[in-house]
């Protein structure tokens, strides 16, 4: 096997940011693309060090005439190289990314379960998380939405979704299938620029690659990068001063605080005396976590600043309806939805 100095900082990534533990089952999925394709030859190369048992999953959106036959060409390298292969294929028409995306993550997901795979591996890499960082500023959104793409988090229960490449960029996944000579197939909706992402791709980032920084998609994913933790500490802060307003105490800050999950159930109460002595950051994320929590749909800028409104409202102000109905009500020291 010829060791090269991607082989090495992946198995470093993994080992640093314990993304997996040796002899797990890991569940790559492989669209057959050049970033999917670098990831099952490092994971398949890394192998024997770690002592995985490796599958590989494909979903077919049946988007394409080729899609078909890109499956089986996924197949057919799975059994090159003796490894387990899954396939999906979507029944009905999916009419964008957003339900393409969440279809494949249900059906990864379901493979996982039904074949015993404590991880599901993407070949997410530091271009996408620049692509996603641009996508999400250009449509509006906060520090969570800059920091989506995450090197881990989990998808259903007991399984996790890992994504080991975001230090990488599509260039170096090229480089690096050109070097093994793997057999690419190419994504003819990759080019299709009806789809934001892909002009992001083909003509954002190579204008600001050439007019700006020539380092540009590194520079953002090192963005999220530091979003990400920042995001983690904020959310953690919010969690507990979330708590202290509803009066439930402390007692699940110390239990695994990720794994404690508060539903508030209408009515219920914020004590405004307690919000008013944090940071607005804070404010909003508390108020956030509240009404995601209440609100089918994530809640949206408007949602999330006529709620923290309040915490300063004089007595008896309120809200209008929120989607759902709920309103929110000054009370003296409270704010009171129902």
């Amino acid at each position: 096997m010829v060791w090269t100095p991607l082989h090495a900082k992946i198995h470093r990534t993994i080992r640093s940011r314990h993304l997996f533990e040796s002899n797990q089952r890991l569940l790559i999925a492989v669209s057959g693309g050049q970033d999917s394709l670098c990831l099952i030859k490092l994971l398949l190369d890394l192998q024997s060090k770690w002592g995985w048992d490796l599958g590989i999953a494909h979903c077919d959106h049946r988007w394409r005439s080729d899609s078909e036959a890109n499956a089986h060409h996924v197949e057919n390298l799975a059994k090159t190289w003796d490894t387990s292969f899954y396939l999906e294929t979507a029944n009905e028409s999916i009419n964008s990314e957003a339900a393409a995306r969440d279809w494949r993550y249900k059906a990864l997901s379901a493979i996982a379960k039904a074949n015993n795979y404590q991880y599901i591996v993407t070949g997410h890499t530091a271009s996408d998380r620049a692509e996603t960082l641009l996508y999400n500023l250009i449509r509006g959104t906060g520090a969570d939405g800059l920091q989506a793409l995450t090197w881990q988090r989990p998808l259903t229960t007991g399984i996790m979704l890992v994504r080991p490449l975001l230090e990488i960029t599509r260039t170096q996944t090229e480089q690096f299938c050109q070097e093994f000579k793997l057999p690419i197939w190419e994504d003819s909706t990759n080019q299709d620029l009806q789809y934001a992402r892909n002009r992001i791709r083909q003509e954002l980032i190579p204008y600001l690659r050439e007019n700006f920084n020539p380092q540009v998609e590194s520079a953002l994913a090192q963005t999220a990068e530091l979003l990400q933790a920042e995001v983690e500490y904020l959310e953690k802060a919010a969690q507990q001063l979330r708590e202290e307003a509803l009066g439930i105490g402390h007692g699940a800050w110390g239990m695994g605080h990720e794994e404690y999950s508060l539903t508030p159930l209408l009515p219920l109460r914020l004590n405004r005396r307690v919000l008013q002595k944090a940071p607005l950051a804070l404010q909003r994320r508390v108020m956030r976590q509240v009404l995601q929590q209440i609100l089918t749909d994530a809640p949206s800028f408007e949602h999330i600043e006529k709620l923290t409104a309040l915490i300063i409202a004089p007595n008896r102000s309120q809200t209008d309806p929120f989607p759902g109905g709920a309103i929110a009500q000054v009370e003296g020291d409270w704010i009171c939805l129902k």
